[in-house]
């Protein structure tokens, strides 16, 4: 258990956490629970699939429940960055240009419990991100992707 995971996250991103724990634990469950009941109700348990339907919930549930209560247990929230420097680090936005001619992009590196790149934030644990960090303006970095390796080269971090 010494290699526990740590979860980086923001404050924000923490208490988004927090919130879908308590809707599963005071919600969620009991609705799973009366769902069960009722297609208990139904009869013959052996070929009742309401009844495996629920069970299957009750078990989603109930893992996910487990995994958010870890999360939050180790979760290391991402300060609102005392690190000044230029160093591309967790919680800070890396804008860079795909070489040799690429569009500029732009990204907040968060912990994997926050990532969307829909909403411009990447994992800490992506490919991407790896490269990236500890990198400063300027730097050219290859980063190899699932579709092959890409070269960037950073153009702001802040």
């Amino acid at each position: 258990m010494a290699d526990e995971k740590k979860h980086y996250m923001t404050l924000e991103g923490k208490e988004k956490l927090e919130n879908e724990l308590e809707f599963l634990k005071t919600e969620r469950r009991k609705e799973v629970v009366e769902r069960i009941k009722v297609a208990r109700s139904f009869g013959d348990l052996s070929e009742n699939s309401e009844y495996d339907a629920a069970k299957d919930e009750q078990a989603f549930v109930e893992a996910r429940i487990v995994q958010l209560e870890k999360m939050i247990r180790d979760s290391v929230i991402i300060e609102d960055n005392k690190d000044q420097s230029d160093n591309v680090s967790i919680g800070k936005t890396v804008k860079f240009k795909e070489l040799p001619d690429g569009d500029e992009e732009s990204y907040i590196i968060v912990g994997s419990a926050e990532a969307d790149p829909f909403e411009g934030k990447i994992s800490n644990d992506s490919p991407m991100a790896k490269s990236l960090l500890g990198k400063k303006p300027g730097d050219k970095v290859s980063v190899q992707t699932p579709g092959g390796e890409i070269s960037v080269v950073i153009l702001e971090v802040k």
